[in-house]
């Protein structure tokens, strides 16, 4: 039986069939377009600053950019945390701990002053309403009952009334990290104005006295204390920290910060809310912000209902504490 024959041009046309499907199934269409990313893998997301001083994401609301990389906590001791409102009851006045005493030893080893402190903060430390009279003529001052800090003065005799570039009024942990705010004359590149006054006065010690500022970012405000405080252990500084008398947050939040950071690392705590609470409306302003003033007599009872008074008395009880401990007189 004869075989039907195709015709040619219907053999051409199944042949163009074929090879369009062919070619269509090979590229895919825009709206089956594959991902960049590794099938079978995690969509990439942009990377989480990390906080530098833990490993964990930065927590919300800090900004991801960090004026200064501080060394790893390490320095911290993981002390027990505080209870809530334990700061309250904390000592005016601390104690020197062993982690303290560490941290003075490897400054006198890298030729830190015995005999010299730093202020650090904003106008609560920046004014010469905080110790300038004990540098100046003794009529400045009355230490009345307290003759036994006479040493003391004796001894840091230069730092009383020393500012140096880590202390101004409006100044917050942020600026005081920044090294915009360093002055080109003496300080070194990317030098922070902490990092500029420690280097230049060679401090034993610093009075840290921050927060009022920063009532608004609590959550950065002890970020960056912890990064000032770990710049201070590095270069052999004993951080003192002091708390705020006002309560502007409304909930002594940053209070309580600064009580935990030095629970943390076992440094020294200026309690400096706990001795206004028995003054005249807390010894402050009505604002509710600024200090009460008065003359450093601390022989007159009337004078001393004031907190400025009050502030540069306790202020020396610190030093004579930390001194007496460590055996410097």
């Amino acid at each position: 039986m004869a075989h039907k024959s195709i015709p040619s041009y219907t053999f051409v046309l199944y042949l163009f069939i074929i090879l369009s499907c062919s070619q269509r199934s090979a590229a895919p269409s825009s709206s089956s377009t594959v991902s960049p990313e590794i099938e079978g893998t995690q969509p990439r997301t942009p990377p989480v600053m990390v906080s530098p001083t833990s490993k964990e994401a930065a927590p919300a609301g800090i900004p991801t950019q960090v004026l200064y990389t501080a060394t790893p906590r390490a320095t911290a001791s993981g002390s027990p945390e505080l209870a809530p409102g334990e700061w309250k009851s904390l000592p005016v006045v601390p104690t020197m701990s062993s982690q303290a005493v560490d941290i003075f030893q490897k400054g006198i080893a890298l030729g830190n002053n015995p005999q010299a402190f730093s202020k650090v903060g904003d106008g609560e430390v920046a004014t010469s309403w905080f110790l300038t009279m004990f540098d100046l003529d003794p009529s400045q001052y009355e230490l009345g009952p307290h003759g036994y800090l006479e040493p003391v003065i004796e001894t840091y005799a230069g730092s009383f009334e020393h500012v140096g570039l880590a202390a101004r009024a409006g100044f917050s942990t942020t600026l005081i990290l920044d090294p915009l705010l360093a002055s080109n004359d003496i300080c070194e590149v990317e030098e922070s104005p902490l990092e500029c006054e420690l280097r230049r006065h060679r401090p034993s010690f610093a009075f840290i006295s921050l927060g009022t500022n920063q009532v608004w970012t609590p959550e950065l405000f002890g970020v960056e204390l912890r990064q000032m405080v770990e710049i201070c252990i590095e270069r052999g500084v004993v951080p003192i920290l002091a708390t705020k008398g006002d309560n502007l947050e409304g909930d002594h939040s940053i209070n309580a910060i600064i009580a935990d950071v030095a629970q943390e690392y076992e440094i020294p705590l200026w309690n400096f809310w706990l001795e206004l609470q028995s003054l005249p409306n807390q010894g402050l302003q009505e604002d509710g912000e600024h200090l009460t003033w008065a003359v450093s007599d601390f022989d007159d009872p009337e004078v001393m209902s004031h907190a400025w008074p009050v502030r540069n008395l306790t202020a020396l009880q610190v030093l004579n504490s930390l001194m007496t401990q460590l055996k410097l007189y």
